[in-house]
């Protein structure tokens, strides 16, 4: 690429041509800010807190969407830059209604740390959108339009990546406001949310965003401390962390992005008051040896094919509610979080005679959709739906900086056992492909025509061409779980493969990698054997279409 000469703050700098002022000034440690920039999406400009003064130019350039030119002069913190971004920061909290309080942005907040780099005064301008609407799909989302930026960035998720179309824009000027789509057509009459957070993790403002259940789950903490008598009223409390997690919430708190941190997320939980923490990871490898055995039956016997995967439910919602017609060909093996707590409440508690009715389990993920999974009916395991609570990796991140928790410098505990056992192909899960690789190598050397999609908006064109798979892997959010709709902010492509990567690294070193070589895993399923309608509940669910 061709190489050109700028200045950035009288600065002289060689970049490549076809860059913005942006990427350029980043580059080379020119700090700007920015909003509604995010490198998923379109450039939209909205926000215009990234002005910068060009000498030879009348109007001031959005740095995100200007590009460099051969001897361009930049200015990134002129009297006229500041005045104009600082304006823009006064607007924008004008349109934005704090919640400070009970919002996990609080502690880390981009707006409250721009208006406190450049000094702005917050509440200048009166707020006028005090009087917006909170909407909320099933209990997982949420778009407060009391918050919202106009920065079309959640609008732009849905549309351009996820390709739903669930979010519209109404209005105009002042009054346009991002909505949710009450009816429309689309195959089978409307068009519905399908939980998957990509509006939450892209959004820069926290105006969409999970619903949160930290609340309850702190209120569970606070009521049951770890020293009061059990069995008396009181709860045993469990967590369990997804496989995406240990590579992911280190960044809430510094640490490079990718870094494993199993052992502080372990020890964190310990120390915010949970009796025992468990890995489901032990569950994902459950699911491996089930999904597995189920996809052999099928192949042998002439059931449904292709068998899709069904472990990311917002995947589960779309075939539900778009593709009705595919329910048969769903794995009837429950998600890794189910399977995991279902043994909880099942296994674990018989192993500890505690009574299933005296156990709250509390879901760390990376995924909003997990909570709307967690609160199916068709997963009830002897009445009790085997997962409490879902808090996403953003909601602990939240409790941990809220307790005074030095996350970085706690001391790794591991896992307890025997739900604490993986093997390295469990690991993967938290990405895309890993189911697949995971199943694959339980079936060996067996020929199968596979395909796996990286992203809900990638689903069509595999949807046409059923006829050339065995076996389907779909993961609703780009790279899967490692970019779920609960992930720490940001999250990005490049931000996406080094978490992948750190995936891959803790799989390569493990000295098991075959999910039926887990002999935990296959310790617990040989109890649920001869267990009847007990082992029916546990292992498997069902799917229905949704109106």
């Amino acid at each position: 690429m061709k190489k050109i000469s700028i200045k950035i703050n009288s600065q002289a700098i060689i970049c490549d041509e076809g860059k913005t002022i942006m990427q350029a000034a980043r580059d080379h440690g020119v700090y700007l800010p920015d909003l509604c920039f995010h490198p998923d999406l379109s450039v939209k400009a909205n926000c215009r807190i990234c002005v910068v003064e060009v000498k030879g130019h009348n109007k001031l350039a959005t740095a995100c969407s200007t590009f460099v030119q051969d001897g361009l002069e930049i200015s990134t913190d002129s009297e006229r830059v500041k005045r104009s971004r600082n304006l823009n920061l006064e607007l924008i909290f004008a349109e934005h209604i704090e919640k400070c309080p009970t919002c996990v942005w609080r502690l880390n907040c981009k707006l409250l740390e721009l208006a406190d780099r450049y000094k702005i005064e917050i509440t200048r301008f009166k707020d006028r959108k005090g009087k917006r609407k909170v909407y909320k799909f099933a209990n997982a989302v949420e778009i407060d339009g009391t918050q919202c930026i106009d920065c079309r960035n959640c609008l732009d998720a849905c549309k351009q990546m996820q390709k739903i179309n669930f979010l519209k824009l109404t209005g105009k000027g002042a009054d346009q406001e991002i909505v949710p789509v009450s009816a429309g057509w689309r195959r089978n009459g409307k068009i519905d949310c399908i939980y998957c957070g990509q509006c939450a993790v892209h959004c820069p403002v926290g105006a969409a965003q999970e619903q949160t259940q930290w609340q309850l789950v702190e209120k569970v903490l606070r009521d049951n401390p770890p020293k009061s008598p059990l069995y008396k009223g009181g709860k045993i409390l469990v967590a369990q962390f997804a496989p995406s997690i240990r590579v992911s919430i280190g960044e809430e708190f510094g640490a490079p992005y990718g870094k494993i941190v199993a052992g502080q997320v372990a020890a964190a939980l310990k120390k915010l008051g949970f009796n025992y923490v468990f890995d489901v990871n032990f569950g994902a490898d459950i699911t491996t040896i089930v999904e597995t055995e189920e996809l052999k039956q099928r192949l042998k016997a002439g059931g449904a094919l292709p068998m899709f995967t069904a472990c990311c439910p917002a995947w589960v919602k779309y075939a539900e509610f778009y593709r009705p017609d595919l329910i048969p060909n769903l794995t009837t093996a429950r998600s890794p979080q189910m399977h995991a707590a279902g043994l909880v409440k099942t296994y674990w508690a018989e192993a500890m005679k505690i009574d299933p009715k005296n156990i709250t389990v509390v879901s760390i993920m990376p995924c909003t959709a997990k909570k709307y999974e967690a609160g199916r009916a068709e997963l009830k395991v002897n009445g009790l739906l085997p997962v409490d609570y879902v808090i996403t990796t953003r909601e602990l991140a939240f409790m941990i900086k809220k307790n005074k928790i030095d996350f970085l410098k706690l001391k790794p505990e591991a896992a307890d056992n025997p739900l604490g056992a993986a093997s390295g192909a469990a690991a993967i899960y938290g990405g895309t492909g890993g189911v697949m690789k995971a199943a694959l190598r339980e079936l060996g050397n067996r020929r199968l025509r596979t395909v796996t999609v990286n992203g809900i908006g990638g689903i069509e064109e595999v949807l046409a061409n059923l006829n050339d798979y065995d076996y389907v892997e779909v993961m609703a959010c780009p790279d899967g779980c490692i970019g779920g709709g609960g992930q720490p902010i940001p999250t990005t492509a490049a931000i996406r493969k080094k978490r992948l990567s750190a995936l891959h690294k803790i799989d390569a070193k493990s000295e098991v990698r075959k999910a039926h070589e887990n002999q935990a895993a296959v310790k617990a399923l040989e109890w649920l054997e001869g267990k009847g309608k007990l082992k029916e509940q546990v292992l498997f669910t069902k799917y229905r279409r949704r109106s």
